[in-house]
């Protein structure tokens, strides 16, 4: 990524699917200062975790003979849903018009979801996307990344 893209003013979400930070460049492009604007966390421990029952099993027919049915991810799951609610998030905000200029940062798969349930008016704000994770950075951390671009 360029440093002309993180303007100041603009937004960056960093995201992976359990935590979501906002912020806002309050510096230069040459000089970024993110500030958090917004966070966003759900709880989602593992799926053995979350599932007690044991994989379901069908009859393959009439000879008594059953199959194991994969278990359900539910790990999974609630990662696609929390991407749909910080997509509906930023849509909103673009439809608020609280940013002219976003960067998306996040995991690859997490980016493909956002992509998918974004509204047209947050597509169009979007200066660039960074597939990497990293919420567990800190705040010059992530301004160093999206600098050395």
């Amino acid at each position: 990524m360029a440093l002309a893209k993180l303007e100041t003013g603009t937004w960056v979400l960093v995201a992976d699917g359990e935590r979501a930070l906002f912020l806002r460049n309050e510096g230069t492009a040459f000089e970024p200062r993110l500030e958090v604007v917004d966070r966003a966390q759900q709880e989602n421990p593992p799926t053995h975790d979350q599932g007690t029952d044991r994989p379901g099993r069908l009859n393959d027919g009439s000879d008594h003979h059953r199959s194991a049915v994969q278990e359900t991810d539910w790990h999974r799951i609630a990662k696609e849903r929390f991407a749909d609610e910080i997509a509906d998030k930023v849509s909103a905000l673009a439809l608020k018009d609280a940013f002219k200029q976003i960067v998306l940062v996040a995991q690859p798969h997490v980016l493909g979801e956002l992509r998918k349930k974004l509204h047209k008016e947050a597509e169009g704000r979007i200066k660039a996307e960074v597939p990497k994770t990293l919420t567990n950075h800190s705040l010059p951390e992530i301004e160093k990344v999206l600098m050395d671009g």
